[in-house]
């Protein structure tokens, strides 16, 4: 049961989060620099796979193992370095192949990612502490 409050936790802070970064700092970076290739709105399936299977792979690589040794900070930093890795691979890769990727959107969605998963991290670890 304490996986399952776990997730939930993670899941609803990452998501209030990032909905609130996508609306207010992402996409009006991204809209100055790839505007014409963005679709109007977002598509659903493809957004909750990728939530559901990010927020899978942080509890097993981070939060989880954090929870189970009484470490919230430990997810904090763990949630850092996941994030840094994941967003820096689609970055990093994006910014490589594609003409139109600035490193100003590289360097924001970058932060963006380890502040995010990081925080998401650690409030899913605290929660799931406090509830359990």
């Amino acid at each position: 049961m304490q996986l399952v409050i776990l997730y939930i936790a993670t899941a609803v802070v990452f998501l209030a989060l990032d909905v609130v970064g996508l609306k207010n700092i992402l996409r009006p970076l991204f809209e100055r620099h790839i505007g014409e290739l963005l679709v109007d709105g977002f598509r659903f399936v493809p957004a909750l796979v990728f939530y559901l299977f990010y927020i899978a792979g942080l509890l097993y690589f981070v939060s989880w193992p954090a929870l189970k040794s009484g470490a919230p900070v430990q997810a904090l930093l763990g949630g850092a370095l996941f994030g840094a890795l994941t967003y820096g691979t689609y970055e990093f890769t994006n910014y490589a192949t594609l003409k139109a990727w600035s490193p100003q959107m590289v360097a924001v969605d970058m932060v963006w990612g380890i502040c995010l998963t990081g925080v998401s991290a650690w409030a899913g670890v605290m929660i799931a502490r406090a509830v359990s």
